[in-house]
């Protein structure tokens, strides 16, 4: 799992373990993140199912709450599969652009 920081943004990139095993990273390193918009990205991962995106929902529920957000980044599942409560986007760029967007209607109380 590597970290990346730049300005409220933190990139969390994901290589060797599984997704059970990032989650439960993700949950134990909280505080390192808590406070920014969040990346997790996948896309170097072969093979994401939808139950391994389930598997991160607790953990975005609770960043959204907090009015932050959190969105995951592969190409390697059916976008229209996923839960309306998990944002998942095929590319880094698009991820970066949610981020944006939803800052926007923060800004706007929306």
């Amino acid at each position: 799992m590597i970290f990346d920081k730049e300005n409220n943004i933190t990139l969390i990139t994901q290589e060797k373990s599984t997704i059970i095993e990032l989650v439960k990273k993700l949950q134990a390193t909280y505080p390192k993140f808590e406070n920014d918009n969040v990346i997790i990205n996948l896309s170097v991962l072969r093979k994401t199912s939808l139950q391994d995106i389930i598997e991160f929902l607790e953990i975005s529920n609770r960043h959204r709450r907090a009015k932050h957000s959190f969105v995951i980044v592969t190409d390697q599942v059916n976008l229209d599969e996923m839960p309306d409560e998990i944002m998942v986007v095929p590319t880094l760029k698009e991820a970066y652009d949610v981020i944006e967007m939803e800052e926007m209607e923060r800004d706007l109380g929306i």
